[in-house]
């Protein structure tokens, strides 16, 4: 089914069910399998190492960043000229982008390569913890080249139409990386460096996987001889800016929590925050396929100009996202120990009843941040870059440091409470931003 079929004449429900729910079974393949990840490393390598990749992992992931900016901020733009028409401007923003992951891939890995060390030592990591994430951070940056640019071809093959291929090859990616891993932590016996080499070869196996068919030239979006303009640049970053602002953003507040639970709780606390990362990884990605998955339906439309249709997919949007994040709360509330053991057992007493805390606190943060992740991906979607990066960086940065400060005196417990309180926040300022957008019109076209 080709983009107009697909984005413009199945109706809003059915297009729900055909994009939403395999990019939701996709990303959710994809976060079973960082799940398993931290499991195994922690119940086979043990606590050292599960707190050692959980401080080396934002800089991995502000890595994978700035491949997400270049993909998501390409996506917007060519899903919008293809609904204007315009294939040939489309395959061009396609070409460039594809250019652009590749050599920042390359130049970001070699910089996180070589600052490795300093970087374990700035957050103030010693001894055996900086050695063990120092090596598991150089083994991502060696295959940052290619492995960067596997969350773009999701997008780029969701453009074409391609869900169920998209879908499929989550899932088989996940599925090699997990036997990889297993097979070399378990089986083998090899340390930490074999958990990041899993996950990079499966990566890496499915880019040449997914970028097959664009180079045969069997899907709508085609290589060609790539025009780079400035403007086009400026158009990519805009529209990219909200999720990489998001992605570095709550990287850099990871950073922070990391050196701060250090200082508060030492490594047991930092153990307990990638506990509850961890959990976050499983549910963003099903608000990713709630919401995100659609971004290119949505887009087209704009450029279509049809905004009554918008309207009628943001409802399944908005809807989806609500009964996954009260899902997810309830489960976290009534099953704080069984989630604490899934990563790290035979642990005393006193750390089991600081995760159980942590974990239940934790879980009001989804009865609110369903609504700020919508409206942030709507606006995305509608080339409305400044607002979507003012949710997103209030939600990742501005608010968690600031709460940082104000429940300072509660100690670890108002580390634990700053991510409900945080999601309420954003909550209410992305209500405030809806509204001003529905007053002032609404969607009427992109944006200049």
């Amino acid at each position: 089914m080709d983009s107009k079929a697909l984005f413009a004449n199945t109706p809003p429900g059915k297009l729900f069910l055909m994009a939403a729910l395999p990019g939701a079974i996709g990303m959710l393949a994809s976060a079973l399998y960082q799940l398993i990840d931290g499991i195994l490393v922690g119940q086979v390598l043990g606590e050292a190492a599960f707190a050692a990749i959980n401080l080396a992992m934002p800089f991995v992931i502000i890595n994978f960043a700035l491949a997400d900016l270049v993909g998501v901020g390409s996506s917007v733009p060519i899903s919008v000229r293809l609904g204007q028409g315009d294939e040939k401007a489309a395959n061009n923003i396609f070409t460039c982008a594809c250019l652009l992951i590749v050599g920042t891939g390359a130049l970001i890995g070699a910089l996180l390569f070589l600052a490795a060390p300093f970087l374990m030592a700035l957050m103030g990591a010693e001894g055996e913890l900086a050695e063990l994430a120092t090596l598991y951070l150089r083994v991502y940056a060696l295959f940052s080249p290619i492995s960067t640019i596997i969350f773009a071809s999701d997008n780029y093959l969701r453009i074409c139409g391609k869900i169920r291929m998209s879908m499929w090859l989550n899932i088989f990616m996940s599925l090699l990386t997990a036997i990889l891993e297993f097979t070399l932590l378990v089986v083998l016996d090899f340390g930490i460096w074999a958990a990041a080499l899993a996950s990079s070869l499966g990566m890496v196996i499915c880019v040449l996987i997914a970028m097959f068919p664009f180079a045969r030239g069997r899907l709508q979006l085609k290589f060609c001889r790539p025009r780079f303009s400035l403007p086009m640049i400026k158009q990519i970053v805009a529209c990219g800016s909200p999720n990489f602002l998001n992605n570095v953003a709550a990287r850099v507040t990871s950073i922070l929590m990391n050196a701060v639970l250090l200082r508060l709780g030492g490594q047991n606390a930092v153990s307990i925050y990638g506990i509850l990362m961890y959990v976050d990884g499983l549910v963003q990605p099903l608000l990713y396929g709630a919401c995100d998955s659609l971004q290119p339906a949505v887009s087209y439309n704009l450029g279509a100009g049809n905004r009554k249709r918008i309207w009628a997919i943001e409802k399944y949007c908005f809807s989806a996202a609500a009964v996954i994040s009260l899902l997810a709360a309830v489960v976290l509330l009534a099953f704080p120990g069984a989630v604490t053991a899934l990563f790290l057992s035979d642990m005393d007493a006193s750390f089991l009843a600081v995760a159980q805390t942590a974990i239940r606190l934790f879980a009001l943060t989804y009865l609110t941040r369903w609504f700020s992740f919508a409206v942030q991906s709507l606006m995305t979607a509608l080339e409305r870059p400044l607002a979507a990066s003012l949710i997103s960086t209030a939600n990742a940065l501005l608010f968690p440091v600031i709460l940082i400060a104000l429940l300072w005196p509660l100690g670890l417990t108002g580390i634990w409470l700053n991510f409900p309180a945080t999601s309420l926040l954003a909550g209410l300022l992305s209500g405030v931003i809806l509204l001003r957008f529905i007053r002032r019109g609404g969607i009427n076209a992109p944006a200049a």
